[in-house]
């Protein structure tokens, strides 16, 4: 064609091709990037087949694989047809060309253009929308397996009577295939009428009809199915009110049927769903009848009554039939949200005491015998002690404690007793030299347990460990001690090659292992390699000389993490914990199976209600959550976590869970019977806190059990917020052994408290029984306090704490110089009808590094103590000389100073006593062990005088000084604090 341009013209430049050599380049390159990049895909893929099968969940894999692809096909597959099939009606119901229209011309050159490649246009647009939908229902695998698997509750919902099982397993699939169904339908009448329009079909600007008969019996046809898919909607949406979330009463995720939607939209539902069922017939009619007039009035109808039925008439009812006369109207259906919620979140069978506050006991010291037998007071705070572990039992700098320690109990001379426990972890950040080797095949685990006792603290203020040093020994006899999974571990390990690994280190240099498991992934493949160095991005992998035969690769080395990847249906808690079991560390980790599809459950949000203080400042504290809002949730497995082969078990805790027996069904043969666990696993199993601090947050509206209360809003409680720090987030709950007031003996227990919505004084107490081998077990114990009268709230006692003038002046001294003063957990014991707090009281300062146990808080029906040791805050709380035991070899238990002697000589020796035990303390602050130890030599001298000479004294008749243990050693130092024994 000439030139039309009115350009210049010129030579033309030919461009020749490029040559055979840079042809075969690109080929070659475009061949290896090809082909780099389904290895990476295969290297994804084989990876994580290898590391379900070392942990022998393969199972798990296979499943939720050929699931996934069995969706993706399936409904690719359909998306793809029911596009393609419509496209190609489209076009084979296309008109003849006649006259054409200008507007037809213009489409003309688009027709010419597609016309060599309808064939590769119509294959690549079904191929596009296939793979979409394809990949959006692969990823309902689990809505696909509850739905296969379902089996039911035998709990009926109160409206329509179904299982409750309906709503949990079958509704979100069959809402799934609906909006399937509405995607394919709106596709399908977008491609048609693009096709309609492209062939002449439809018109838009041309004159005469703006349809032809056959593309108008298309089009409404598939108006007609989508309108049909609309009316299935409007009938499932009267289901969907059971599980329908609102604001409420200040009840955020309120769910269930109100008032006006048993009254209004129920039957506006029904209405709408036969509107649109005729509505869709007269679009079918259209194949007959080739006029759109009927099926227009109709869905403008449709349209009307949805406005009219579906959204005025509510509103109507609600204000004029509701709002008049709310408490009575709602009721019934407040009843019914309120028995719902309680059995959904476990709740039904908290038990509510009424509760004085005030003791009924007027002479106190009668009490303070009772305080032992009442509650084992833990005054060393897991939470704020990891750093006095780690300054004390780390040995060496690669090795590590959590930030926060757990509490478990263990038994010494055949009694439990509450013991703050921690694993010396790996600490690659504590490595001498880091590289390659280092970091990945000598650093490769943590080494041993280390314990203390939870209710006693030395003279020094430090734990006194029931397990420690390296290698541990003590209370916990023979274990394995080595780490290889942890929660600290978060890298890969190549082990059990020709590389030895450190193991640990003492006076006479590093010993080193090979790891003799089975847990990993075996390297001496060359396949597997090549994949690990292409997954892991370390091509060093595929060919360093440090991996030979026997090498294997550890990763996925948290216990939640693992937890996680075998159970992937799980919802796993924030805390894991590990306990000796058996002679090997395992960590115990609780899952729950959750659903938020039970009908009149209100939701709750996991992670605001298991958010608290300890989560603001500790990532690994967080709940990891799959689904984030719930409205049915329980501890339905228990799971291990072998900290050296990293062997995971599930086992089944709740064994009437029918979410629990769903997943058994999809995945048999992954969780063992509850059976299985064996006794001593047993004695550390307790009460998990993230399903705690669910059912508290629950507790604070649905303790009561009648409606008018409900709505009244009048009992509405709160947590409150910890008072020992300034994160401005809930009190933690605590573990504590102890004894509520119908209760003969104490039990391992979690506890917290509540305040009034907006107060701080305290509206109750709640504590649930933790100790799994017992009948007890899970048992919610509320004692509430009378609204007439005021008993102090955590924040409030904290506050007198800090205001009382002497404990005022205390806590700026023990702040002096570069000091710092760390407030424990304040724990809240029930006792005679009051209420007992104990908050520990740490320093951190004079050149130490970590907290020591300074202080004692306690406070009581009034009275407030700031003593050395709980022991004395007790005594002097309550009025009476208490219990006194001997110290303990490391410390131990403090006990009442022995009175003023009359006795010069006694009163001599007992001034020198309290002159060296100061010296001593002073020397403490500094380090000087020398000082340390000298000082210690003159108090135990200066004791020994007094003692002789109170001996004499007694012998003839005179005065004596302070009372004598058997042995002849005084009761206590001047101070009211143990004689300290000299640390090595």
């Amino acid at each position: 064609m000439p030139d039309r341009g009115g350009g210049p013209t010129g030579p033309r430049i030919r461009v020749g091709r490029p040559s055979r050599r840079v042809r075969t380049l690109l080929m070659t390159l475009g061949v290896l990037a090809v082909l780099g990049m389904a290895f990476t895909m295969f290297a994804g893929f084989w990876t994580d087949w290898l590391w379900y099968r070392s942990v022998n969940y393969s199972s798990v894999f296979t499943t939720t694989l050929w699931t996934k692809i069995g969706l993706f096909f399936v409904f690719g597959l359909l998306m793809a047809l029911a596009v393609g099939f419509n496209i190609w009606l489209a076009h084979r119901l296309r008109p003849p060309l006649s006259a054409m229209s200008m507007e037809q011309q213009n489409l003309d050159r688009y027709r010419m253009g597609i016309a060599p490649y309808k064939k590769w246009l119509l294959f690549g647009i079904t191929a596009l929308v296939g793979l979409i939908a394809g990949a959006s229902a692969s990823g309902q695998w689990r809505t696909w397996l509850m739905w296969v698997n379902g089996v039911p509750f035998g709990q009926k919902d109160p409206q329509f009577k179904l299982d409750v099982s309906f709503y949990a397993f079958d509704l979100p699939w069959y809402r799934f295939l609906l909006g399937f169904g509405f995607a394919a339908a709106i596709l399908s009448v977008i491609a048609a009428a693009l096709t309609h329009y492209l062939y002449g079909g439809l018109r838009v600007t041309s004159p005469g009809a703006r349809a032809t008969a056959a593309a108008t019996g298309h089009l409404s046809v598939l108006i007609g199915v989508f309108v049909a898919l609309k009316a299935v909607a409007y009938w499932l949406d009267r289901y969907g009110l059971a599980v329908k979330s609102s604001d409420f009463r200040a009840t955020d995720n309120w769910t269930g049927l109100r008032y006006v939607d048993a009254n209004a939209y129920l039957p506006a539902k029904t209405i709408l769903f036969c509107i649109a069922v005729i509505c869709a017939l007269l679009f079918f009619a259209t194949i007959w009848r080739r006029t759109w007039q009927l099926p227009v009035i109709g869905f403008g109808l449709m349209v009307l009554s949805a406005i009219l039925i579906g959204g005025l008439y509510p509103a109507i009812v609600q204000k004029f039939q509701v709002q008049p006369n709310e408490q009575a109207k709602e009721a019934p259906y407040v009843e019914k949200n309120l028995e719902a919620t309680r059995k959904a979140y476990g709740i039904d069978g908290t038990k509510v005491t009424d509760y004085s506050g005030t003791s009924k006991t007027e002479d106190k010291t009668t009490l303070r015998d009772d305080v032992p037998s009442t509650a084992s007071i833990r005054i060393m705070d897991p939470n704020i002690v990891s750093p006095t572990f780690q300054q004390l039992q780390q040995i060496r700098n690669y090795y590590a404690f959590p930030t926060n320690l757990d509490v478990d109990r263990y038994a010494k001379d055949g009694k439990d007793q509450d013991t703050v426990i921690g694993l010396r972890e790996l600490n690659l950040a504590g490595i001498p030299k880091k590289n390659w080797i280092n970091n990945h095949f000598r650093y490769t685990h943590g080494y041993g347990v280390v314990a203390a006792e939870g209710t006693s603290a030395d003279a020094q203020g430090r734990p006194n460990f029931t397990e420690s040093d390296l290698p541990s020994e003590g209370d916990l006899g023979t274990y394995e001690q080595r780490v290889y999974y942890g929660e600290k571990t978060t890298t890969y390990s190549i082990v059990g090659g020709p590389q030895k690994e450190i193991d640990y280190s003492d006076d006479n240099g590093e010993k080193t292992t090979s790891y003799k498991g089975d847990s990993g992934v075996n390297l001496s493949n060359p396949v597997n390699r090549a994949a690990y160095a292409v997954a892991f991005g370390e091509p060093q992998i595929l060919y360093s000389g440090a991996i030979g035969d026997g090498s294997r690769i550890l990763y996925n080395r948290t216990p939640k993490e693992r937890v996680e990847a075998v159970a992937p249906w799980l919802t796993i808690d924030g805390d894991a914990y590990p306990a000796v079991v058996d002679g090997r560390i395992q960590w115990i980790v609780d899952a729950y199976t959750t659903t938020n599809g039970y009908p009149y459950s209100s939701r709750t949000t996991l992670g605001d209600t298991t958010a608290d203080s300890l989560t603001a400042t500790n990532d690994n504290r967080a709940v990891v959550a799959q689904q984030n809002q719930v409205n049915y949730i329980r501890n339905s497995v228990k799971a291990t976590v072998d900290a050296y082969t990293g062997k995971v078990k599930l086992y089944q805790w709740d064994t009437k869970d029918p979410v629990l027996k769903t997943w058994m069904k999809a995945f048999p043969d992954t969780v063992e019977p509850k059976t299985d666990i064996s006794k001593s696993l047993m004695d550390h199993l307790r009460y998990p806190q993230d399903l705690f601090k669910v059912q508290r947050e629950l507790l604070t509206r649905y303790h009561v059990k009648d409606a008018t209360t409900f709505l009244s809003g009048s009992e509405v409680w709160q947590v409150p917020d910890d008072p020992t720090n300034r994160s401005g987030s809930a009190v933690p709950p605590y573990y504590l052994s102890m004894k509520m007031p119908d209760q003969k003996e104490q039990a391992f227990s979690l506890t917290t408290t509540f305040t009034p919505n907006g107060r701080d004084n305290l509206s109750a107490f709640m504590a649930v029984d933790a100790e799994a081998d017992t009948s007890d077990y899970g048992k919610i114990r509320i004692l509430k306090l009378p609204t007439n009268t005021t008993v102090n709230g955590p924040k409030q006692v904290q506050s007198q704490f800090n205001s009382q003038e002497d404990i005022a002046e205390s806590i700026r001294l023990l702040r002096g110089g570069d000091s710092e003063v760390e407030y424990g957990n304040l724990l809240t014991v029930p006792l005679d009808g009051g209420l007992l707090y104990v908050e520990p009281v740490y320093v951190r300062g004079g050149g130490l590094k970590y907290p020591l146990l300074r202080k004692v808080l306690v406070t009581y029906g009034g009275q407030t103590a700031f003593e050395n040791t709980l022991d004395e805050a007790l005594n002097k709380v309550f009025g009476a000389d208490g219990p006194t035991t001997e110290p303990p070899d490391e410390g131990g238990d403090t006990t009442q100073p022995p009175p003023k002697s009359d006795n010069p000589t006694v009163q001599q020796a007992l001034q020198d006593a309290q002159k060296a035990f100061d010296e001593g303390q002073e020397a403490l602050k500094k380090n000087d062990w020398e000082a340390y130890g000298k000082a210690q030599k003159d108090l135990e001298d200066a004791l020994q005088r007094a003692e002789d000479a109170q001996s004499e004294a007694s012998r003839s008749g005179g005065s004596g000084g302070g009372e004598s243990k058997p042995g002849g050693k005084p009761s206590s130092s001047p101070s009211g604090s143990p004689s300290p024994k000299p640390s090595s």
